[in-house]
């Protein structure tokens, strides 16, 4: 480990004056919330929010205070629940019963309206997470791409529906239906994109949302919440501000959810499940635990193999779900990999969010450092070594990323998923050896293989596909593109997310059905050409 003396990284952290002024970002302190189509005033405790960017004094670093949020208690939440109840009425409400095209049209312009907002949102994604210039700008950009394409996709399947179906005497017109107040919980590390591909599905299709901000990255959606007003109806959006543990277990004990979207741990939300008093009412769609692995033959191009394993497990300090968070190498070309590897990522430049070719930088987690720091020190006292020059190397929230080998079962790194900027290495002689650890892996998201031998690919690829929900071939684990489908086996996922499949997992299939007989007929074509049911319709959406 090194030292808290290393010159490299003395100076990370800079003086305010020092921070360029097309950066900066006033300090928020928010005291409204989105309650039943209002920005209701807050006047009771609040919360500071901290960056992970720190600041020195003469107290020494210090995280910069960015603004506050209102910390909520239960009792406002039961209201803000109340409210999206309201709003959705058991399937009367404005919302939910409002024509496909009605929904899409309020949805472009919550889009318009965001996009207004584009160049603080970015900015507060720096100053907030830590993510870089370049990929606060994807996350957001992506966002917009993802309800683009989430709007098209509702036409797509609307237009699919909009024809009438007849088998064995019956005439039915069959499409899909909303399926009740949807508690949207995600995590920080895409704290806009992450939540929006579930909150945007499940509310185009016609639920109410219940919407729980991430602790990190919650200023972020400030400048939303206009958006959210003017753009949908009252009560169609509620936001909900504070401590989960107080305020969404009397939530969820009420019954009145009928969809969790959460992503974060299969432990909270094995926990948040349970709470429900109705267990059988209670839709799912959760995208929780992963380790993904890579496995690197010795008939893999290294040069690719190190560049994509930089790549999956270093993007955003590692802090993604899809990240690569061990790897496997056939001993035959370990050392030869190994250093390759080390050699790359002590050339990565470490700095703040908005420097140019920033690759590695300060955590958003308070408790993040020390954990990896245990880590790393449990590996280090199990017989592994860092490799790389500076690995390990922490200044308050900055962690230089650590190259761990020989990793072994006995050491944390193999079996906790560290969500961080640490690289497990370990060394195998068998291919069975990485199949057999997935086998008894509790996760099952992605892994990546690394061969160019098409056989000693074909005979990963096969038992593979049956233990984790993709499997990448020279490349890292990722979620995209959108349109592809993104879930995972045994404690990583529950439903299947993508532009089309979301759509489908907040929603269900219903119909209208009748005899097929002449008096039926002429009831059907009149409501349909007087357009009086907004679920019965032929109509085209262009």
């Amino acid at each position: 480990m090194s030292s808290a003396n290393n010159a490299s990284f003395h100076d990370i952290f800079k003086n305010e004056n020092e921070i360029p002024e097309e950066y900066k970002v006033p300090i928020i302190h928010q005291k409204v919330y989105l309650l039943n189509g209002e920005l209701v005033e807050w006047k009771g405790e609040t919360q500071n929010i901290y960056s992970p960017v720190c600041i020195p004094t003469e107290n020494g670093l210090e995280r910069k205070l960015l603004g506050s949020i209102p910390n909520i208690g239960p009792e406002e939440a039961m209201e803000v629940l109340e409210a999206c109840v309201k709003a959705y009425d058991n399937g009367l409400g404005e919302w939910p019963t409002m024509s496909v095209e009605g929904r899409i049209k309020c949805m472009q312009k919550f889009v318009y309206l965001m996009i207004q907002q584009r160049d603080l949102i970015i900015k507060l994604l720096m100053w907030e997470i830590g993510k870089t210039l370049a990929d606060s700008t994807k996350e957001f950009d992506r966002t917009v791409d993802y309800i683009n394409q989430t709007i098209d996709a509702l036409k797509d399947l609307d237009r699919e529906s909009s024809r009438f179906q007849q088998a064995e005497g019956t005439i039915a017109q069959i499409r899909r239906a909303p399926l009740g107040v949807v508690l949207s919980m995600g995590p920080f590390n895409y704290p806009l994109n992450e939540i929006f591909t579930t909150l945007i599905p499940a509310l185009i299709m016609g639920n109410t949302i219940l919407f729980k901000l991430p602790k990190h990255g919650v200023l972020a959606h400030y400048p939303l919440l206009n958006a959210f007003k003017e753009a949908f109806p009252k009560g169609t959006v509620n936001t909900l501000y504070g401590k989960g543990s107080e305020i969404i277990t009397p939530i969820m004990e009420s019954g009145k959810v009928n969809v969790l979207a959460f992503i974060g741990s299969s432990k909270v939300a094995n926990g948040l499940k349970k709470l429900h008093p109705k267990v059988n009412r209670l839709r799912a769609i959760l995208s929780l635990d992963a380790k993904n692995a890579a496995i690197v033959t010795k008939n893999a191009n290294l040069d690719v193999a190190v560049s994509e394993c930089i790549l999956g497990a270093l993007s955003f300090n590692g802090q993604r779900c899809t990240a690569l968070k061990l790897i496997f190498v056939q001993k035959e070309i370990a050392a030869e990999f190994t250093a390759k590897l080390s050699e790359a990522v002590s050339a990565l430049k470490a700095g703040l969010p908005w420097e140019k070719d920033v690759k590695v930088t300060p955590l958003p987690e308070v408790n993040k450092p020390p954990y990896l720091k245990e880590c790393i020190d449990d590996a280090i006292q199990k017989g592994a070594v860092v490799l790389n020059k500076d690995g390990g190397y922490t200044e308050e929230s900055f962690v230089f990323p650590a190259v761990v080998y020989p990793v072994n079962s006995d050491m944390k790194l193999y079996h906790e998923e560290q969500f961080g900027p640490v690289i497990p290495v370990v060394p195998f002689e068998d291919i069975e050896e990485p199949i057999e650890y997935q086998v008894n892996a509790s996760h099952g998201m992605q892994v990546s293989i690394f061969s160019e031998d098409p056989q000693e690919v074909s005979k990963l690829i096969d038992p593979f596909v049956n233990l984790v929900s993709r499997v990448n071939i020279n490349c890292q684990a990722q979620r995209g593109p959108d349109v592809f489908p993104f879930t995972g086996r045994k404690d990583s996922a529950e439903g299947t997310l993508s532009v089309f499949d979301a759509l489908r997992s907040f929603s269900i299939r219903s119909l209208v059905a009748a005899k097929l007989t002449d008096s039926n007929k002429e009831l059907l074509n009149t409501i349909v050409r007087e357009h009086d049911s907004n679920f019965l319709s032929t109509d085209y959406i262009f």
